[in-house]
């Protein structure tokens, strides 16, 4: 794999924010969602997603930084590119979800083996040759790979941190539990539950995609909503039923209303990362009925020889 900075097209002193900010622009263009019918973008969505993974784990960035590991996650070889480095050993691989855990992988991968134990055994091992020359001391067994899962989370669902229950690549079935300010893109680490190896399985990375809604939109952490209502409902003020993240509650609506009016619910938004929770604004629209209708002709012989003469648009000029 290329080097993660350049992959994400960041330098490399580049703060936690612009690293994530990068990917998540990056990730929207290459998703294989989009992209269906180029596999390079899938391709380099993987790279890119690879790159993150790598650059937004603190211990795994600073590793690379010193030339510990390659960019693959894999320890330096020391012949440099040649030797023992490169190779079939490939990065973390990926697989998706449906709305409740189902959904197209696309594939995986392995990191690269520890060859420290091999190198120990060539050339003595601590105490001298090359064993000693090449910083001593043995290291860990490596770890699996990680595996990356895409899971696709309604609107409502993100708001509200509804539980998620999802089948890993063993088969397992898990319950998880979204965090604090879910938002499109979020990263959820699994411990233990990626490919196994010599020391101990690889992680699962969760990768959220919050799902477009019929009815609301979001807006930072609020959630908006066009609520349609009778004109007798907006002229003579009524209490209305009105779908939130939550369920259905009570909305009333003040005599007089016009048709773009916005109420506001309290904490009925999206989530915060500090646990609390945007509102949901309704903006009322008035829903005239057909007037080739019963209610239509009635509308009709009601308002008969009525004229409102306000001028409605002089604020507008004109």
């Amino acid at each position: 794999m290329a080097d993660p900075y350049v992959t994400l097209g960041v330098a490399r002193g580049a703060s936690e924010k612009d690293i994530k900010s990068a990917y998540r622009k990056l990730a929207k263009e290459l998703h294989p969602d989009r992209n269906q019918d180029n596999p390079k973008a899938a391709e380099r969505f993987a790279q890119v997603t690879q790159a993150y993974d790598l650059l937004s784990d603190k211990d795994k960035r600073a590793r690379f930084d010193r030339g510990e590991i390659d960019a693959d996650g894999n320890p330096a070889s020391p012949f440099g590119a040649g030797g023992f480095g490169g190779g079939p050993f490939g990065g973390a691989g990926q697989r998706g979800f449906g709305g409740g855990g189902g959904g197209a992988g696309f594939g995986a991968g392995h990191e690269g083996p520890d060859l420290s134990d091999l190198f120990e055994g060539l050339f003595g091992g601590r105490g001298g040759g090359m064993g000693g020359g090449m910083g001593g001391g043995r290291r860990h067994a490596p770890k699996g790979a990680n595996v990356q899962y895409r899971l696709k989370v309604s609107l409502t669902d993100a708001a509200t941190r509804a539980a998620q229950r999802i089948t890993l690549g063993d088969g397992k079935t898990i319950d998880l539990k979204l965090p604090a300010g879910v938002e499109d893109g979020t990263q959820m680490r699994l411990a233990g539950k990626g490919e196994p190896g010599p020391g101990g399985a690889g992680d699962a990375i969760v990768v959220i995609e919050i799902q477009h809604h019929p009815h609301f939109r979001q807006d930072g952490d609020n959630l908006r909503l066009d609520l349609p209502v009778t004109l007798a409902e907006a002229v003579n003020g009524a209490k209305v039923k009105v779908p939130t993240a939550d369920g259905a509650v009570m909305l009333t609506v003040a005599p007089g209303s016009s048709s773009g009016r916005t109420l506001r619910l309290k904490e009925k938004g999206m989530s915060r990362k500090d646990g609390s929770r945007g509102d949901q604004l309704v903006t009322l629209q008035i829903d005239l009925p057909d007037l080739d209708g019963t209610a239509g002709a009635e509308l009709i012989r009601r308002l008969d020889g009525w004229q409102d003469e306000r001028n409605p648009r002089a604020r507008l000029g004109v």
